[in-house]
């Protein structure tokens, strides 16, 4: 029987997404394989972490495709932004806060091409005078972040309707950035 390495990392995201002290014990045990199978594909935690991180990034990768940011108005593109980045957020949330992606001089590239990416979105947002010039785009990119974090976890929870993710997290961001007319 082969393993399907995408399938047991999907089952790591989904459980790590809601309980991210799980051991390797419960990774293995939500992936249907037994613990020695999974660390022969993945060292340790901080192996499948980092498998976890490069599946993460490359989902984001394809929303921000998929989101078309060049097109129509920031508002829209915004909107079509968080629908693509909706299905992983959860993932996206999870590797946000796990600190050890962070430690080191080891950040992967990945990161830094998320950010460029979802910065230039708010500055050319900017540079058309659809958003705040006061609020930096690193800013607005990193409340992008914390807003999608923050809309996974209480979702997850069951704090908040599944079907207001999108229009929550939008209308937020829009309400804290959208420049107005006085400006």
């Amino acid at each position: 029987m082969t393993l399907d390495r995408d399938q047991v990392l999907r089952s790591a995201a989904a459980l790590l997404t809601r309980k991210s002290t799980a051991t390797m014990d419960e990774v293995a045990r939500a992936a249907g394989i037994g613990r020695a199978t999974l660390h022969r594909h993945f060292a340790g935690r901080d192996a499948l972490v980092r498998a976890l991180e490069d599946l993460g990034i490359h989902e984001f990768e394809a929303a921000l495709d998929a989101a078309a940011l060049d097109e129509g108005s920031s508002e829209e593109a915004l909107r079509r932004l968080i629908a693509a980045v909706e299905p992983g957020a959860g993932l996206l949330s999870f590797l946000v806060t796990e600190n050890q992606l962070f430690e080191g001089e080891e950040l992967n590239d990945g990161w830094n091409r998320l950010d460029a990416r979802v910065s230039a979105f708010f500055r050319r947002g900017q540079e058309r005078g659809e958003f705040r010039i006061d609020l930096t785009p690193a800013w607005l990119t990193e409340a992008l972040y914390g807003l999608v974090s923050t809309g996974a976890w209480a979702v997850q929870a069951g704090r908040v309707a599944g079907k207001d993710f999108q229009y929550m997290i939008v209308e937020l961001l829009l309400g804290g950035s959208r420049r107005s007319v006085e400006q």
